[in-house]
């Protein structure tokens, strides 16, 4: 009886080895997740995450909004503290300006657009457009802000007029 009780260990021993060196074969990714969980930052490439997020025009209206709830809230609590009130709308372009100059590279391919623009524009005998102020308000354009919007309204010409008939009886 003792001779079939070394025999039982070491076949349990035998089946728990080849089991193991199976199960290390077929799942070898399974030690490189210890530790991560669902809300792990760091997410292999063909997870759900570790590129940058995708915005959409409407998450980014939505996203202003929360913004502005923020800064209103901490204007508040400032002004419950007796400092003063901020500028949430200051702050709120700010904050978004400098979201927009988040991506360097496009940053860099609108300014090149704008180079274009303005090498044909002086082909054409126009003024060159402002570099900067250009690239700033094409990259407000593509986050769809209020900023952006008011970037994009309508201007008056050069000297202030406009092409609207003068009043009756005006001069």
């Amino acid at each position: 009886m003792q001779d079939a009780l070394g025999i039982v260990v070491f076949g349990v021993v035998a089946v728990g080895i080849v089991v193991a060196i199976v199960a290390t074969m077929s799942n070898g990714s399974v030690y490189d997740q210890i530790g991560r969980g669902g809300l792990s930052v760091d997410r292999d490439p063909g997870g759900r995450a570790g590129g940058p997020v995708k915005v959409s025009a409407g998450t980014g209206a939505e996203r202003e909004q929360e913004i502005r709830q923020m800064l209103v809230a901490r204007s508040e609590r400032r002004v419950r503290q007796g400092k003063t009130a901020l500028d949430v709308d200051a702050e709120i372009n700010r904050l978004l300006v400098a979201d927009a100059h988040a991506d360097p590279a496009l940053a860099d391919e609108v300014r090149q657009l704008v180079l274009a623009r303005n090498a044909r524009r002086a082909r054409q005998g126009k003024p060159p457009l402002n570099v900067a102020a250009e690239v700033a308000r094409q990259l407000g354009e593509l986050q769809d802000t209020p900023a952006a919007r008011e970037a994009t309204a309508p201007r008056p010409p050069p000297g202030g007029r406009t092409s609207d008939p003068p009043a009756a009886g005006g001069v």
